[in-house]
């Protein structure tokens, strides 16, 4: 029986599985929030979450056919027909029905929408939510990790009669969280909505453990030699990510690197990755792109190839690239930092408005790697003293500011709605 003043809580999401920010960040949500005592759940179009607390529908997912479709016809262009009309309302209203049966089926007092009401990759999913909350009046939290208006990809349109409606909602029973000040700001000044700022976080209380037996052999399968480098892009393969920046940085220092890229393309095309090879190939610098060696644990694939947790990623690497021209607040980075790497930083403007100001020390650089960036990341690599003073300080920190205490302290307010 759960305990007196719990809540029954349902996360809503396109997706809550893998190593992406949003999922990531979700299931520290969920770990703090049932270690208060509620009952968690989610409702999502793929979920690696025990099947007896999942509703899964698979066009809640961003990548189901329809919603591709739908999204051809809707962005990128200004005027909508009224066939692609049709399909958003069509595909809202089953989404609505699964939805109300999820509410209904886990007797939920409480919705946290995870992304979903924020970024508009799934139009008619935000559209259903808002109809939903909007009829049935539950509580919800939308935790907002993305805005359209960050996104070039997302202007033109031909849908902003549906982003002022629910991109994010403005109803009374919505609570608007952002994970970054400058979201915040333009929350208030876009679309009036006030909003509470609770930022990503790390266990900083429970110290990762030292490197696991499970974790042999991965510089074999990456095929990393012991005098080599290994620099950690832990970032999907998006031009907003910055890769070629720590290509150029592995071209430049003076000891052989190779840099190990652990995720996939996700959603905007593979030209990217593309580009990247071939730039690398120029400059004569190995990459890996080891999405499929990695998971949010070990494990074994389909096809019997052993896979590691990004946890190994970092205990393995040498130093970690973190070159975003954009983050709405940076997990890599806090990763990072839980893991004692040093790491290289572009500083981003959500790094020098909310993290830079907390005392991190890393190797930064503004909008090209110098020379100084260089001599910068070389000291680091060849001073085990120098790295390890940087690396305790960081740790430091993110427990004093982005530790899973900062977000219980966040949550139990938050909830009381």
């Amino acid at each position: 029986m759960a305990p007196t003043g719990s809540r029954r809580i349902g996360f809503v999401s396109t997706r809550l599985k893998g190593t992406d920010g949003v999922s990531l960040e979700t299931r520290k949500w969920v770990d703090v929030l049932s270690g208060l005592g509620h009952a968690c759940c989610c409702f999502a179009g793929t979920s690696d979450w025990p099947e007896e607390r999942s509703y899964v529908v698979p066009e809640a997912h961003f990548r189901h056919p329809r919603v591709h479709e739908l999204n051809a016809s809707l962005f990128g262009k200004k005027v909508r027909s009224p066939e692609t009309t049709r399909g958003i309302q069509k595909l809202k209203e089953h989404l609505k029905t699964h939805l109300g049966r999820f509410v209904d089926l886990f007797d939920l007092d409480l919705l946290i929408v995870e992304n979903a009401l924020a970024i508009p990759m799934h139009i008619p999913l935000g559209l259903a939510l808002t109809e939903l909350i909007a009829e049935r009046g539950i509580p919800t939290i939308g935790h907002h990790h993305d805005f359209s208006w960050e996104r070039a990809r997302f202007w033109p349109n031909a849908a902003a009669d549906y982003l002022d409606c629910s991109f994010p909602p403005g109803l009374p029973a919505v609570r608007h969280v952002v994970i970054n000040s400058i979201a915040a700001e333009q929350l208030a000044l876009r679309k009036g909505r006030n909003s509470t700022l609770i930022p990503n976080v790390m266990d900083f209380e429970s110290p990762p453990p030292a490197k696991h037996n499970g974790a042999s052999g991965l510089r074999s399968v990456l095929e990393i030699e012991p005098d080599q480098v290994m620099v950690l892009q832990p970032t999907r393969v998006v031009p907003r990510k910055g890769i070629e920046q720590t290509i150029e940085l592995a071209h430049r220092i003076s000891r052989p690197c190779v840099v190990v890229v652990s995720h996939a393309s996700g959603d905007e095309g593979t030209g990217y990755e593309a580009y990247l090879r071939d730039y690398a190939k120029l400059l004569g610098v190995r990459v890996s792109f080891a999405a499929r060696a990695f998971g949010h644990r070990r494990g074994t694939t389909q096809d019997g190839h052993k896979m590691y947790a990004l946890a190994d990623a970092y205990r393995e690497a040498d130093l970690v690239a973190y070159p975003s021209i954009l983050e709405g607040f940076g997990n890599a980075f806090l990763e990072a930092v839980y893991y004692r790497r040093p790491i290289l930083v572009r500083r981003y403007d959500v790094f020098r408005a909310d993290i830079e100001p907390k005392g991190f020390e890393v190797i930064p650089f503004d909008d090209f790697v110098t020379e100084y960036t260089i001599q910068q990341a070389e000291a680091v690599l060849d001073d085990p003293a120098l790295s390890s003073k940087m690396v305790d300080n960081n740790y430091d920190l993110g427990r004093e500011h982005y530790s899973y205490t900062v977000l219980e302290k966040g949550l139990v307010s938050l909830i009381d709605i």
